[in-house]
């Protein structure tokens, strides 16, 4: 099912809708799904073991903590995911290889780019609610994403 999310806030004004500007890759543009959720700083270690796994069309919410300093997602795990069912990837933080993950049938948000590694040291925690631009993104909760942003239910909408 298509849906917009400037319609989904037009029908309930208080859903919480993602106040930062996030860049898209992918071929896929809008994304919905159940969240899962990786918190983690500057490391990727947590994000690949949990892609790795089946996502059922779930949208992995990573919480790099707005860090531009190195890259948590490239082509390789992104690849991950999209083989292991899982629909979409939204990064506070930072991607690599971007051109690739734009050939991908993929949705992939980021704050921005860097080519630079990401450390492997698996700090961080899995399936926590972890907040950032003015939301809170649950485990479990739905997220539906478009060109226009973010927004969080939790309970499905579409």
């Amino acid at each position: 099912m298509t849906f917009a999310t400037a319609d989904l806030i037009d029908i309930d004004e208080n859903l919480p809708s993602c106040d930062l500007q996030f860049r898209s890759f992918g071929k896929r543009k809008a994304v919905q799904g159940q969240i899962a959720t990786v918190s983690c700083f500057e490391d990727n270690a947590l994000v690949r073991k949990v892609l790795s796994e089946p996502g059922h069309g779930r949208v992995l919410v990573i919480d790099g903590r707005g860090s531009l300093r190195c890259a948590l997602v490239g082509d390789v795990v992104a690849g991950l995911g999209a083989d292991n069912g899982w629909a979409g990837i939204v990064v506070n933080g930072a991607v690599r290889d971007g051109e690739l993950l734009d050939a991908m049938d993929f949705a992939v948000k980021a704050l921005g780019t860097n080519p630079r590694k990401s450390s492997k040291t698996a700090e961080g925690a899995i399936d926590i609610p972890v907040a950032f631009g003015g939301i809170i993104f649950r485990p479990g909760d739905f997220l539906y994403s478009d060109r226009d942003g973010i927004v969080v239910s939790a309970r499905a909408i579409v």
